[in-house]
This record gives C-alpha cells, structure tokens and sequence, in this order.
C-alpha cells in the first residue's frame, strides 16, 4: 500500500469517517480513470492544483466531466492568472505527486497554505470520489464526511459555480 494512502486510512479513521475504496491500476487523468469508476458510486472529480501571480496556492475540485479555463477560473475566483504548481510545490505541499491531486492530500497542508475551492456542483452531491493520496484508488465520501474532513485540515471549502 502506498504511504500516503496508508496515512490517509489513520487519519479518516480517527475522525470515524467512513468511506468505500476501489483499487485499480495508476490513473494520470480522469479519461484513464472512467472504466474504474463504474463500479463506485458518487460524483467523480477532476482536481487541479494551480498558483496564482502573487505565489498563491489553490485546489481546485469540479466534476471530473467539466473543462477547465484556467482564465475563466482565475476570474471567477478574484485571482490574478492562474498557471498549474510545480511538481515540487505539489510534493511539499500536499505530499502527493502529479496524477494524484486530491481534496483528501489537504489533511498534509498543515500551514494552511492552500485555498480549497469546491465546485456547487460538488457540494450538492450526496457523495464524491477523490483519489486517497494515490493515483492507484478512488475513495467515495458522503458530502456531510467530507465537510467533517475539511474541517478538521482547516480547509472550509469556498463554494462556487465553476462553469466551463
């Protein structure tokens, strides 16, 4: 098992959290993920990771259907141009690498550095799915859950609709 996805297990098991995991082979984009997501129900989710001109930090989580305009986005979010976070930052941030963007890596944000942005869409589902720390799964989390996760990183979300 994955480190991260080892530490994610002990840290939503202490917050009593109760989620369903499938494995599949590493997944790099939501088009790799699709056939492994057939078997797990709840709102699949695209997660970019982005930095703002002044240097700050954003994770972004809309339906793994929508595009993304990074333009529009920066926009709609008040931001000064929007351009993807090194590999590096992603690592030293969140603990995760490329592929493995996921609102579950913000418990590693300890100096609550990111900006947690969640689609309306998102937020107005019974369940959504986000990778546990590793691109080799996908955990399902009830929405009332995850709100109890993020409240414990220190990451309310900031709800809005991200259309693309």
């Amino acid at each position: 098992m994955h480190p991260g996805r080892a530490a994610f297990d002990s840290y939503i098991g202490e917050l009593g959290i109760a989620v369903r995991t499938i494995e599949h082979p590493p997944v790099h984009t939501v088009e790799d993920a699709l056939p492994h997501w057939a078997g797990l129900a709840g709102s699949h989710t695209k997660n970019l990771f982005l930095k703002d001109a002044k240097g700050g930090l954003w994770l972004v989580s809309l339906p793994a259907e929508r595009r993304a305009d990074l333009k529009a986005l920066a926009a709609t979010l008040g931001a000064k141009k929007f351009s993807f976070a090194s590999a590096q930052t992603l690592e030293e941030v969140l603990g995760v690498q490329q592929g493995s963007v996921t609102a579950f890596a913000l418990m590693n944000d300890r100096d609550r550095r990111v900006r947690f942005v969640l689609d309306a869409d998102l937020a107005a589902a019974p369940v959504v799915a986000f990778h546990p720390l590793t691109n080799t799964a996908t955990t399902a989390i009830a929405q009332a859950d995850l709100h109890r996760f993020l409240e414990a990183t220190g990451h309310p979300p900031q709800i809005i609709r991200l259309d693309g």
